[in-house]
């Protein structure tokens, strides 16, 4: 079992992170009615501005819960079926036979064999992965590039298969979501980001989460930091940036106190049916971008935090920004950490990014929050 909150504990191993590189971090964590929050460390390494647990950030893939979530609803309504191949509903942007073998689960648990567009919407990533044969300069190049989800799932689904339709293990996708994205507006007749900010984000009471229509973050936030593996030394901020070139996959700003409330209503069935929770329970192999494989359910995945009971809940990262997002199976202990650097590994010979300080500290923190 858990122990309560120990706001000492939770405050030095917040401090061991920020100790072993991390420029800065926050964090909420809750036990029943019982509620942590706290921050360390630096939000502007320039002028020292400190971090503060209500600030706004990017959490990257956790936008992939929030589509899950609005698709479902569909699903319960009867728009969408689950198990329907998706060239029922967009048959011009998956065309033929890959259509009418690739169903909307297998886009949603990252089996459908379509690959990922990123390496072609930013030529410097070519290579990616293994992460060794890139070079960060799209990072630069795109910063306000404003893409049009179309054109990035052409990308995704004109380039080589990845693997047969319903395959395990699956390989993670973002094209996936994009067309999760363009199934929602087709069904809903509203496009997705509306959708989903109606009917996820304001249905939760989710004050400070946002899909984004700016590059820019708005109210108080930290500067987000990238060092894409030792090529971007010293990190650089890419706070600043367009994130058409994720959108309904990895765009969502939000706190993690709206973090941990979301998780917290989805588990209890109050975001959707208890039912399509059991849906987004059930898992299957799936490889992720840093080559590790996952049991990954639909648009949610268990985690074990020092191998005890299983958590639910998923990970994001975009350029410079990174989140976690993780509720016990009860929905009792939960905790939602974000962090200011990305890609803080360096490569070895082999270009496999190598253990840091930072996963270590990491790791001890998600224990205590976890487990005190």
């Amino acid at each position: 079992m858990t122990n309560p909150l120990d706001p000492a504990k939770l405050n030095a191993a917040m401090e061991d992170v920020h100790r072993a590189g991390m420029p800065g971090l926050f964090a909420e964590v809750r036990d029943g009615d019982q509620v942590w929050r706290g921050a360390a460390g630096v939000a502007d390494v320039a002028t020292g501005r400190p971090v503060t647990a209500d600030m706004r950030h990017r959490v990257g893939s956790i936008t992939k819960t929030f589509t899950v979530a609005a698709v479902l609803q569909q699903v319960e309504r009867g728009q969408i079926g689950l198990d329907a191949p998706i060239s029922r509903y967009l048959p011009k942007l998956v065309p033929g036979e890959r259509g009418d073998a690739i169903t909307v689960r297998m886009l949603i648990n990252h089996t459908s064999g379509l690959a990922e567009y990123l390496p072609y919407a930013y030529p410097s990533l070519k290579g990616f992965p293994p992460f060794a044969d890139t070079r960060p300069a799209s990072l630069d190049d795109h910063r306000l590039t404003r893409f049009h989800s179309t054109e990035l799932i052409e990308m995704g689904v004109t380039a080589p298969a990845v693997g047969a339709p319903g395959g395990t293990p699956g390989l993670y996708s973002n094209t996936n979501y994009l067309l999760l994205g363009a199934l929602l507006e087709h069904v809903t007749g509203t496009p997705a980001e509306q959708y989903i900010t109606r009917n996820v984000i304001e249905r939760a009471g989710l004050r400070d989460t946002e899909l984004p229509t700016t590059p820019y973050v708005n109210g108080p936030h930290s500067q987000m930091y990238e060092a894409w593996f030792g090529m971007i030394d010293p990190p650089r901020d890419y706070s600043v940036h367009d994130m058409s070139w994720v959108g309904p996959a990895a765009s969502l700003i939000s706190t993690v106190t709206d973090l941990n409330r979301f998780f917290g209503m989805l588990l209890a069935g109050e975001i959707v049916s208890p039912s399509s929770l059991a849906q987004m329970q059930r898992t299957v192999p799936v490889v992720s971008q840093e080559g590790k494989t996952i049991d990954y359910g639909l648009g949610l995945y268990p985690m074990e935090a020092a191998g005890q009971s299983t958590f639910w809940g998923h990970g994001g990262t975009v350029w410079g920004a990174g989140a976690l997002a993780m509720i016990r199976a009860d929905g009792k202990r939960q905790m939602a950490v974000a962090v200011n650097l990305q890609r803080w590994h360096r490569l070895d010979s082999s270009g496999t990014p190598q253990l840091h300080p930072i996963d270590d500290a990491l790791a001890a923190l998600y224990r205590v929050a976890m487990y005190g």
